[in-house]
């Protein structure tokens, strides 16, 4: 196997883990992906801001979407345009029962999108490797957060 295989491989399962239900046992327990947590959410829930200043988990799924949608645009049309990454933090909070589960399937989409765009990528370099793996690390800790908060809500 080619240290590219190698990394794919991996890069894969750890897509996989974070999140959808495909548990690999690499860093996460099983069922806690971050669309298994997003199911047992409610919208009430999700529109409570954790904390003073903490945003909401309809905010934290807008942000991962967000950056994933950033991270098509550099890749695929090479957009290094400014983001305003505070957007999101400053305008969503509460959500009605249908915006959340639009919500939750764009967020799908986008996963589902991205995961296309490495399967079918050809060329791993600085830009791809370093873009995937931002995309799972930012994930994972948007993951963390949100079940952290679950903790705090659904006392």
């Amino acid at each position: 196997m080619s240290i590219e295989q190698d990394f794919t491989n991996n890069l894969f399962q750890f897509m996989e883990e974070t999140f959808e239900a495909k548990h690999h046992g690499i860093f996460l327990d099983k069922g806690t992906s971050l669309f298994e947590t997003l199911e047992t959410v409610t919208s009430d829930e999700a529109s409570i801001p954790v904390g003073g200043k903490c945003a909401s988990l309809a905010a934290q799924v807008a942000h991962v979407i967000f950056y994933i949608e950033s991270f098509e645009r550099f890749a695929l049309q090479g957009d290094t345009s400014p983001r305003d990454w505070g957007l999101i933090w400053r305008t969503v909070e509460k959500v009605t029962p249908q915006e959340w589960n639009d919500s939750k399937e764009k967020l799908k989409q986008a996963y589902q999108r991205l995961d296309k765009l490495f399967h079918e990528n050809k060329m791993w370099n600085e830009d791809t490797i370093g873009g995937s793996m931002a995309i799972v690390v930012h994930t994972a800790y948007h993951l963390g957060e949100i079940r952290q908060a679950l903790c705090v809500l659904k006392k």
